[in-house]
């Protein structure tokens, strides 16, 4: 009886975390649908629901421009993340030179350095390449990801060397292990790693404001961030543009959960 009402307890708890986690999305599905005289009226739903906030979004703003735009960005960062932060993970746990964990230790360390720090001189690199108001400025600094190397080399590491021994014996290039076995062996670890690069790249707002000038290469959260003028607040708009811009994430999210699961726990039991 105490297991049953403790386990009882346990599940209210989730379900009352569950509600409170979820109120912010339901608060900003009710702004989305209001009409502008009744944003502030209303805490949650309106009794006059409108879609005017979303047909304004589609006429007034070059919204599904915006979009693609952020598809394309976090897309092709995603993809050279996981190409390059793959390669170094496994060379990291299954080659073995001279100042390999020295390497290691010094690539962890430079995750402690703040990237506000280094927005200067990294603005002054791109201005002397001639990449300001371009894409290459947000896709070549962020190919190589130190956190994505580290957690590949984490997964690689179980990887039976073995294996990779007798794979080299059959004649497979170092090249083919790792497309053909390392990396569907570390699945989960790809699938987790890919939702949390995408999150990233999708969500970036600081790097992206700085170095794009050209309203027409805006981001989503930039163009976001353009509804709130100085002279004119478009709320509503804004809050369909949220709305809009959250469901993305959610949807891979939800394509990606198992394998994101299994790739942050991969390696926590040995056997």
């Amino acid at each position: 009886m105490i297991l049953q009402a403790l386990r009882l307890v346990g599940w209210l708890l989730l379900v009352l975390i569950a509600i409170v986690t979820f109120v912010p999305m339901i608060w900003l599905l009710a702004a989305s649908l209001k009409a502008p005289e009744d944003l502030f009226s209303y805490t949650f739903f309106s009794p006059n629901p409108s879609m005017k906030n979303f047909y304004d979004l589609f006429t007034q703003v070059e919204f599904l421009r915006y979009v693609m735009n952020s598809v394309f960005v976090a897309c092709t960062a995603v993809v050279l993340q996981l190409f390059f932060s793959s390669l170094a993970g496994y060379a990291l746990a299954k080659y073995e030179f001279k100042g390999k964990y020295v390497l290691t230790l010094f690539m962890l360390s430079t995750m402690l350095i703040p990237g506000q720090v280094t927005l200067a001189p990294a603005y002054e690199l791109i201005y002397r390449f001639g990449w300001v108001d371009t894409y290459w400025a947000l896709l070549v600094p962020s190919a190589v990801n130190v956190f994505g190397i580290f957690l590949f080399r984490q997964a690689i590491m179980s990887v039976p060397t073995e294996l990779i021994h007798s794979a080299r014996v059959d004649g497979c290039s170092e090249f083919q292990i790792y497309w053909q076995i390392v990396m569907p062996t570390v699945r989960p670890m790809v699938g987790a790693f890919v939702l949390i690069a995408f999150m990233g790249q999708w969500n970036s707002f600081l790097w992206p404001q700085i170095i794009l000038h050209s309203s027409e290469r805006f981001t989503l959260p930039i163009a976001l961030t353009q509804m709130v003028g100085i002279y004119q607040q478009q709320y509503g708009m804004l809050m369909a543009g949220t709305l809009l811009s959250v469901l993305p994430v959610m949807v891979l999210f939800l394509f990606l959960q198992r394998e994101f699961v299994a790739g942050l726990t991969s390696g926590a039991v040995k056997g």
